[in-house]
């Protein structure tokens, strides 16, 4: 069972809150998007403190860290760019415009670029972090939520909020290869399964769907507590943590019989949270009282 061992406080803010967290798996670092405040809050996950906020990251939304080449990226929406730093130096290396809002993130570990999702104009961009450039677009056929990267395919997948449903891309060309459309209003959160052949997608209208990508079928859904956001899975323990801002929930899934096996309250509006696979850890943002709440399986 999850159990909160401690807090982190971090810097507070008037209104408005968090959104993605990702974790360096090697050092430990927790790197928040505070879209409230514009920055990028780093946690010390040996300390269990906040032990950094970078500044000049203008509503920050999507955070991603890429472990193989040890690469932090956040989506400025504020200011059309992805702003990227070195996660073990937590050093700044450079940012990109991709513009005009640019929010869910995914990285390409074999060819080493990043795709992008903007929310205003719907288009997807993918980027080379090295040369600092963008080297393909491509529309999508609505406004995109999150995103993620599949390897067997080589294929990147994002969450379109209207039509529901999931846009497969080619990584390498942009082309458009096929779009899976999901039965629930309003996909949302999104993260792979088992050897990545699912796609658990968490929707706005209060269902976690499980997609087939070998066949492009639904091969289940699950009924939650509520409008999702984050997502984060656990294969060691073959549980699905899905955050649920009103009433303020975390439920967890269990994916081998596809149930709801418990409900862990944390606070009213934490819609985010990062989870460490190595520690076997997670950060929920509560936006209320300006703090991480940190959970364990017991």
């Amino acid at each position: 069972m999850l159990k909160c061992s401690g807090f982190v406080k971090l810097p507070t803010h008037s209104s408005g809150g968090f959104d993605h967290a990702d974790v360096h798996l090697e050092s430990g670092s927790v790197f928040v998007a505070h879209t409230a405040n514009d920055t990028i809050e780093v946690i010390d996950g040996e300390k269990l403190a906040h032990s950094l906020t970078i500044k000049g990251c203008p509503e920050a939304s999507g955070v991603l860290c890429t472990q193989e080449v040890g690469l932090v990226f956040a989506a400025a929406r504020g200011a059309g760019k992805v702003c990227c730093w070195d996660a073990a130096k937590r050093t700044p290396i450079g940012e990109i415009p991709v513009g005009p809002r640019p929010n869910g993130l995914a990285w390409d570990s074999q060819l080493e670029h990043l795709l992008v999702a903007d929310v205003e104009d719907f288009g997807a961009r993918l980027v080379d972090p090295f040369s600092m450039k963008m080297l393909r677009s491509q529309k999508l056929p609505g406004r995109p939520r999150w995103c993620a990267y599949h390897s067997k395919t080589r294929h990147f997948l994002v969450n379109i909020r209207n039509p529901a449903g999931v846009a497969l891309l080619d990584s390498e060309t942009m082309e458009k290869i096929s779009f899976i459309h999901v039965s629930c209003m309003g996909p949302h959160g999104l993260d792979l399964g088992p050897k990545e052949n699912v796609a658990f997608v968490a929707c706005d209208g209060g269902t976690v769907v499980f997609l087939d990508l070998l066949s492009g079928e639904e091969s289940a859904s699950v009924p939650i507590s509520g409008a999702p956001d984050v997502i984060w899975y656990d294969e060691r323990r073959e549980l699905l943590y899905c955050a649920i801002a009103n009433p303020g929930l975390i439920d967890v899934i269990d994916t081998r019989s596809r149930t709801v096996k418990e409900k862990v309250e944390t606070e009213v509006g934490a819609h985010t949270f990062a989870f460490d696979r190595v520690r076997q850890r997670l950060y929920v943002l509560f936006p209320t009282s300006c703090q991480a709440a940190v959970y364990e399986e017991s």
